[in-house]
């Protein structure tokens, strides 16, 4: 299962569309899972021209109403458990028992394994004991205002086997910046 995960698109804030890039890149995935900010239901209309697309309410879409829009996601591809949510603390500045203390208060039992989050626009993937943390950054509004293109990321599954790479948006297409891989026990 190969899934693209997208998050803090601020359109149209940003840019009137996503990148032809993000477009292109997203053509081959089995859904796509939007961390939230979306900020109009055009992009999720977009997105799922290419593949089923599931969005997180960002604090940027409170006032969006949308089925396709909810606080929290849950699912299951092969034998990964994976949320989606736009907020949730980053291992660079929590410990790992509240990171857990926090998943199993956002999610419904048994917890995921992987967690998609967005709302820093920071692109990083965190490995904590067994829940692998994936913020794809932003494609249309990077932390590093500096660079015209941003990051998006994928999530690969193959049983309890998860890789996780981001990203960089460049003029010709994307340029992968980070990966991970866990076998979940």
């Amino acid at each position: 299962v190969k899934l693209g995960l997208i998050a803090d698109t601020h359109i149209p804030g940003t840019t009137k569309t996503l990148w032809p890039q993000v477009v292109e890149a997203f053509s081959e995935v089995e859904a796509i899972l939007h961390a939230g900010d979306l900020w109009t239901v055009d992009v999720i209309d977009e997105l799922t021209r290419l593949a089923p697309t599931h969005v997180a309410t960002g604090n940027g879409d409170l006032e969006l109403t949308d089925a396709r829009l909810k606080e929290t996601w849950q699912f299951q591809f092969d034998d990964v458990k994976v949320g989606l949510v736009h907020e949730f603390p980053t291992a660079r500045r929590r410990s790992a028992d509240y990171l857990m203390r926090r998943r199993d208060r956002l999610f419904r039992a048994p917890p995921p394994n992987v967690i998609i989050y967005g709302h820093t626009h920071y692109d990083e993937i965190h490995l904590v004991d067994e829940l692998m943390c994936i913020n794809p950054g932003s494609p249309t509004l990077p932390r590093n205002q500096d660079l015209r293109h941003g990051t998006i990321g994928f999530l690969e599954i193959s049983g309890r086997r998860a890789t996780a790479t981001i990203s960089q948006i460049t003029d010709d297409g994307i340029e992968t910046i980070l990966e991970e891989t866990i076998e979940f026990a």
